[in-house]
């Protein structure tokens, strides 16, 4: 078991190495029957407007937006990020996911964050984060985390 996962991974181009890895980190893509019940798995693209120091390397310059989607999987999620004419993919458990809500959504994981632009899309996407607040609670009730009192 990974103790200590932080993987950000090109994916531009289908490798089967690295699709092996995502399933065994987060699970495999839900069926299709399971996604239409579930009403679709894979947000609308969005515009990242902020991300860690530790991100800038994975967007657009300054003055392009750079898109990502994210889409569920049954143990935690994937960011894609969509960098001109590559990919790279964000891959988060759901016990190492945080996701703040202010003006905009900020979601944080292995000393990371991105910081969605507060707009059309991302208010299209309520539903699908609703969705995902779902799943994580599920995944937390599942494992049986601790709480403290």
């Amino acid at each position: 078991m990974i103790t200590e996962f932080k993987m950000i991974l090109e994916t531009s181009h289908k490798n089967k190495d690295i699709s092996l890895l995502i399933n065994d980190v987060v699970g495999r893509p839900f069926s299709f029957i399971k996604t239409i019940k579930m009403k679709g798995s894979i947000s609308k693209r969005m515009i990242i407007e902020d991300s860690s120091p530790n991100l800038k390397a994975y967007l657009n310059r300054a003055f392009d937006p750079t898109l990502a989607n994210i889409e569920l999987r049954p143990l935690g999620i994937l960011i894609r990020i969509i960098k001109g004419l590559s990919n790279f993919t964000w891959v988060i458990p759901y016990y190492q996911l945080d996701i703040y809500k202010s003006n905009s959504n900020h979601i944080y994981s292995q000393g990371r964050f991105i910081r969605f632009r507060l707009d059309k899309n991302f208010k299209e996407n309520k539903h699908f984060f609703d969705k995902l607040f779902i799943l994580k609670e599920k995944y937390k009730a599942k494992y049986g985390f601790l709480k403290f009192k």
